[in-house]
């Protein structure tokens, strides 16, 4: 591994261990007195912002994240980030972690749309779905199904 992806590793674990102890929802499935960050409550008419080809990425995991987030980008418009991008980076939902190379850097975001996706394999709803980020579900995703590209799921 050469010296730029190794710092690249090392940034992308850091910031994900910051956002981790950044007001997350709170274990127990109570939500903490942290405000939700950003997110649209509706899908606009128009056409949505894209996300990122997978192929861009050597991670397999960073892979199927781009390519699932693809496949339910109007859920992700609806969702909020608990890695709080909304504040450090001006992002609106979920959806803008996956139109920029954020989310290849970020567990939180990561997660967040792989639970966001197998939730709607499962026909939750975008409310649905929010409701379960908000409460940390997200946190108990299992990212080792998603370590061959392109996942089975």
């Amino acid at each position: 591994m050469n010296a730029f992806r190794r710092v690249a590793a090392m940034v992308a674990v850091i910031g994900a261990a910051s956002a981790s102890m950044i007001a997350m929802p709170r274990g127990d499935g109570l939500q903490s007195e942290e405000p939700t960050p950003a997110f649209h409550s509706q899908v606009p008419d128009g056409p949505l912002t894209p996300t990122l080809d997978p192929a861009q990425f050597e991670n397999p995991v960073v892979q199927n994240a781009y390519a699932k987030a693809a496949k339910v980008k109007k859920v992700l418009y609806q969702q909020p980030c608990y890695c709080h991008c909304d504040r450090s980076l001006g992002h609106g939902s979920l959806l803008d972690c996956f139109a920029s190379k954020h989310g290849s850097m970020c567990d939180v975001c990561i997660k967040e749309t792989f639970y966001s996706y197998e939730q709607t394999l499962k026909k939750k709803t975008a409310e649905q779905i929010r409701a379960g980020i908000q409460k940390g579900e997200w946190q108990q995703v299992d990212l080792s199904k998603y370590g061959t590209y392109p996942s089975k799921q």
